[in-house]
């Protein structure tokens, strides 16, 4: 979610990556939560942090949950690094529309992170 709002809000400002350290398939209420708002994630798959360490210059890692703040390695050259705690949606428990509406929130706060994070650093076309 993190990576299509910064994407769409800042693609021309930054090189957007996303990876994990366990990487699982994206959670078909993820898509379906973004589909809503007109992101299509359809060519988007999970991909591994390896994949990217010493090929890309990271001046910004932000992590968004407990265990891949904990785990996350070093990355040389990082000038930036972040952690902006969000509840993991596919954890909540509930019936289909209680744990829908728990992965709106969770989109609608990651949404609302990026734009104030933006706008702080002084970019505001979004």
């Amino acid at each position: 979610m993190a990576e299509a709002f910064l994407r769409k809000y800042a693609g021309n400002y930054f090189e957007v990556y996303s990876a994990g350290f366990e990487p699982q398939p994206i959670h078909p209420y993820t898509i379906k939560v973004m589909r809503e708002l007109g992101y299509d994630l359809s060519d988007q798959y999970p991909k591994d942090l390896t994949q990217y360490l010493g090929k890309i210059h990271f001046g910004i890692v932000i992590t968004v949950c407990p265990k891949a703040e904990k785990t996350c390695p070093t990355i040389p050259g990082v000038s930036t690094r972040m952690y902006w705690p969000f509840e993991d949606p596919a954890a909540f428990q509930g019936t289909e529309e209680e744990k829908l509406a728990k992965f709106r929130e969770v989109r609608d706060q990651i949404n609302e992170k990026i734009k104030t994070w933006l706008k702080d650093r002084g970019i505001t076309d979004n």
